[in-house]
């Protein structure tokens, strides 16, 4: 077995594909264990390279973990993005604002996101109108009922040649509306998860905002915060 020995410090584990293969568990389930193990401070990520153990002792390492960016790519693996409302051009004057546009209009859209056990966010997605133009016409946002495991971040990289360097990020809670009730299959004014997203490039410039909704039920969010030890 892949895991029956220990690991040195700094040494790669395997990946989630290989535990998954040899353990006999599904990718979601080996994913959580891995963030479980990153929350307790056993072992790092580095994406692009893989998880890493972590050194033994107080040796002040700075433990990574995944962010806003890293969270939205993940979400590929195991989720399919389903089109609630197209992506189309309106007027929106608080998203304009708070992505800086020098119009009140950009592209915006509605969008659900479910794994194996139900819906478990929904999303409304706003990006400048350059950017939109183009997007807007893709199978993955063009059509209600069509459903992809895109996420925006991928066609802002791969078809508009944005380089997304990260993103404003805000929690808080608020009452389920009977539109997130009916999208969520959660009861109406349950308390349901928002978190807004806004993603800007290497200059600087905001290209996506997106205001999420989760039903707590299906969906938990948990980051751990380490303080740098000095010598």
């Amino acid at each position: 077995m892949l895991l029956e020995r220990p690991f040195r410090p700094d040494e790669r584990l395997p990946t989630e594909a290989e535990l998954s293969r040899d353990l006999g568990l599904s990718r979601q389930t080996v994913r959580k264990a891995f963030s479980d193990l990153v929350s307790e401070g056993l072992v790092y990520r580095v994406p692009g390279r893989g998880t890493f153990a972590v050194q033994g002792g107080q040796d002040g390492r700075y433990l990574r973990a995944f962010g806003p960016v890293d969270d939205i790519l993940a979400l590929t693996n195991d989720s399919d993005l389903e089109v609630l409302q197209p992506l189309a051009r309106t007027i929106d004057i608080e998203a304009a604002g708070r992505m800086r546009q020098a119009t009140d209009e950009v592209y915006a859209g509605l969008f659900r996101r479910e794994h194996t056990a139900g819906p478990f966010m929904v999303t409304r997605i706003c990006v400048p109108l350059d950017l939109g133009h183009g997007l807007a016409e893709h199978d993955s946002f063009a059509k209600p009922g069509v459903r992809s495991p895109a996420t925006m971040i991928e066609h802002l990289e791969r078809d508009m040649g944005i380089s997304v360097a990260g993103a404003l990020q805000s929690i808080t809670a608020e009452s389920a509306t009977p539109e997130l009730c009916k999208y969520l299959e959660c009861a109406l004014d349950s308390p349901v998860l928002r978190i807004d997203r806004l993603f800007f490039d290497v200059t600087g410039r905001f290209v996506e905002l997106t205001i999420n909704h989760f039903n707590p039920s299906r969906y938990t969010y948990r980051v751990e915060v380490r303080r740098r030890q000095t010598a």
